[in-house]
């Protein structure tokens, strides 16, 4: 049976957490034993778990200084939150998952579905790396994108723009690496405005850094440094011309 540990500095929470996990029937065995940093990392020393659910804001520390103080990181990791929006964006650039307060049942029930989906598969410190950094306020954001067989820490800065394929996101780095990640555009476009980012059209974000021109012909298209032609949509036209006025 696989061991879920709950590490929250409210009992209540704790408790709470613990008996839905059991109520889903998952086959997971729920321990609430943790309340703040020092304790949680005994508590992850002891339980040896399967998955973490982890408790951002701790009265001795955060949850990420938790983590960092844990060497070896064989274990999912589920963030606790009540809407602290800089920290879920770290979050969520590091590719990690979170669930919010008050925890909503079915929320903490799919997140604990995704986590089984990858328990098994090998832990990745640079994501971990990537997260210390990406909760720094004054640090440039690092995305993580994992793929089936890779897990990619990417400067934004590398990034010429993104394509969409269904349910899929191609990545088109400037030194001509492709990847291809299982999340839609519209999570990327979200995750990376304010970043310099713009969907030009419905299939296409691009980083604005790697505009090289704008080509009228074909109903006109948005020429990148590397060479690819994207198409602007009429829509986004107006947008498109004041944010290059004012790069």
């Amino acid at each position: 049976m696989k061991k879920a540990l709950i590490i929250d500095d409210e009992q209540r929470t704790r408790e709470l957490i613990a008996k839905m996990i059991e109520s889903f029937d998952l086959g997971i065995q729920a321990i609430p034993k943790g309340e703040n940093v020092k304790s949680g990392l005994e508590a992850i020393q002891e339980v040896q778990p399967d998955l973490v659910f982890l408790d951002i804001q701790m009265p001795d520390g955060t949850g990420f200084d938790l983590l960092k103080a844990v060497p070896n990181k064989n274990f999912e990791v589920i963030f606790i939150t009540a809407h602290e929006e800089f920290a879920i964006k770290a979050i969520k650039f590091s590719a990690l998952d979170y669930i919010l307060k008050p925890v909503d049942p079915d929320e903490l029930k799919a997140a604990i579905e995704r986590a089984l989906v990858t328990m098994n598969m090998e832990k990745s410190e640079p994501q971990f790396e990537a997260l210390q950094n990406n909760i720094q306020p004054n640090q440039k954001r690092r995305l993580v994108l994992k793929t089936q067989e890779s897990v990619h820490v990417v400067d934004l800065d590398n990034i010429i723009r993104c394509e969409a394929d269904r349910n899929y996101t191609s990545f088109f780095l400037a030194e001509g690496k492709k990847i291809l990640v299982s999340r839609t555009l519209k999570d990327y476009e979200t995750l990376l405005s304010g970043h310099n980012f713009l969907r030009v059209q419905q299939s296409h974000l691009i980083n604005l850094n790697f505009v090289e021109r704008y080509d009228k012909g074909n109903g006109g298209a948005v020429v990148m440094k590397d060479g690819s032609e994207v198409p602007l949509s009429p829509a986004k036209r107006d947008v498109f011309f004041q944010i290059l006025e004012n790069l």
